[in-house]
């Protein structure tokens, strides 16, 4: 996974609207190279679902229009629905992968194992939403750098606790109970899926 920043998109648009294929050409990473156009394919999703951008179009022509929040309500209403969905989906995801060793087997090798595709289906959930909750934290950070707004920045500032606290108590239901080698590589898994501050990983 790569770390590509959410200003850097943004900045890639030159102005309120953009189309897909100039917005690619346009953002670059530390080294002033292009990422993937798949990887930054899915950036923009992640940029949609974090409220930035809403995408117009499809294939070539496919366009991103700039979002602006009319006031702090919409905005934190719309953050705190994303912190909803994804708690239900992590929680949902961790009742039903009752096997203890499903962690660490996985982290092995995918291929090698036969698990039940539910399973593996409620393993990405959880994946997917842990990353998602990771992206908004690194989103509202950004926010609380950028903005000046100190109304918006209270409410965030709630937000981002509620969100580590709940991340928390998941990290200490996954601990429970495993061994020690367990913990060091589902450790490892999760460190991995966080990005820099106003950066996503992808």
């Amino acid at each position: 996974m790569k770390d590509i920043s959410i200003s850097a998109i943004l900045d890639s648009m030159h102005g309120h609207t953009a189309y897909m294929t100039d917005m690619w050409e346009n953002c670059v990473d530390k080294k002033q190279k292009r990422y993937t156009r798949s990887k930054f394919s899915d950036a923009l999703d992640v940029m949609e679902e974090l409220g930035y951008l809403k995408k117009y179009g499809y294939k070539t022509e496919t366009t991103y229009t700039k979002i602006t929040f009319v006031d702090t309500a919409d905005q934190i209403g719309f953050t705190n629905n994303i912190i909803f969905t994804n708690e239900t989906k992590i929680k949902k995801a961790l009742d039903r992968l009752d096997s203890k060793k499903i962690f660490i087997d996985i982290s092995k090798d995918l291929n090698a194992h036969k698990f039940n595709k539910y399973i593996l289906k409620d393993y990405d959930l959880f994946l997917k939403s842990i990353i998602s909750m990771f992206g908004l934290s690194s989103s509202i950070l950004l926010t609380l750098q950028n903005n000046p707004n100190p109304d918006l920045k209270k409410e965030l500032k709630l937000c981002l606790n509620q969100i580590k606290e709940f991340l928390d108590e998941t990290n200490e239901t996954l601990m429970q109970y495993r061994g020690s080698n367990e913990r060091i590589v589902l450790q490892r898994i999760l460190n991995n899926k966080i990005p820099e501050p106003g950066f996503l990983k992808i």
